[in-house]
């Protein structure tokens, strides 16, 4: 097989390339495949990961025009710290004709400003909210160091009123009440809703330093709500739904084709 028929997965699925300027996320997922990709190659620790170090070649790099949308960033989030950067970056980046996908755990002060900032460059900007559930304690416990629901409630609200492309991903999906995601959001979403499970949950898990009791506790049983049973019910109940769209990790269980061209799906 040729790397141009291979499934794509991943950020693949949603751009044609992607962009990052940070080293480490201070969000510090437990189920973060970033960090295990940075820990698997010794570019960080369990404990460091979450000191975000500025990677100044990348930063200072002239991103110039690229078919189809950017991913910003994909590695790591657009926090407070960092946000006088994030703007610049995506200044040039969007100043060059690219379409860039905003993909984010939304700081309500970071987007609202990269909103009152971009007003000339609505239609080049698309930003995808992670939102995996709307029970701040559970968003807590798999994601310590982001903000809350309500938090990125407001943020998705603001994009939304502010004229902007909107949409969601609950990839992955961290209960089984995904529907209270649906039906809060959905009205204040433009684009679409993607939906997605866990992906190596225990190995991710290990590696990024989670792996105790609770953690594995709390993974078994979202591994048990994602059930290959499950998500066939849950793609039976929104299969009609325009909004709603599958990450590659649903797909697979309930038959749909793979693509195999990146970001087509986007």
């Amino acid at each position: 097989m040729t790397d141009k028929c291979k499934p794509v997965f991943g950020t693949t699925e949603w751009a044609a390339s992607n962009v990052n300027y940070l080293k480490g996320c201070c969000n510090d997922c437990k189920y973060c495949y970033s960090k295990e990709m940075a820990i698997r190659f010794m570019r960080k620790t369990p404990d460091t990961w979450k000191n975000e170090e500025v990677n100044w070649v990348t930063y200072n790099k002239n991103v110039k025009y690229r078919e189809g949308y950017i991913m910003f960033p994909s590695t790591h989030d657009i926090t407070s710290e960092h946000l006088d950067l994030s703007i610049d970056f995506l200044r040039r980046m969007l100043a060059n004709g690219n379409k860039v996908l905003i993909v984010s755990k939304p700081s309500f002060p970071c987007i609202k400003q990269i909103c009152d900032t971009f007003t000339d460059y609505k239609e080049n900007i698309l930003f995808r909210f992670t939102i995996g559930s709307t029970s701040s304690k559970t968003l807590k416990f798999w994601e310590p160091n982001a903000p809350d629901y309500k938090e990125r409630k407001q943020a998705l609200i603001y994009a939304f009123e502010s004229g902007y492309q909107t949409s969601l991903s609950c990839e992955p999906m961290l209960d089984n009440k995904i529907n209270k995601v649906i039906d809060e959001l959905s009205p204040y979403v433009t684009d679409a809703i993607w939906l997605g499970k866990m992906n190596f949950a225990i190995r991710r898990l290990r590696t990024n330093g989670h792996l105790d009791a609770e953690n594995q506790a709390a993974a078994e049983q979202l591994l048990e709500w994602q059930n290959d049973e499950a998500i066939k019910k849950l793609y039976k109940k929104y299969k009609d739904n325009p909004q709603i769209k599958w990450k590659e990790s649903i797909k697979k269980v309930v038959g749909l084709e793979v693509s195999t061209i990146k970001g087509e799906d986007r």
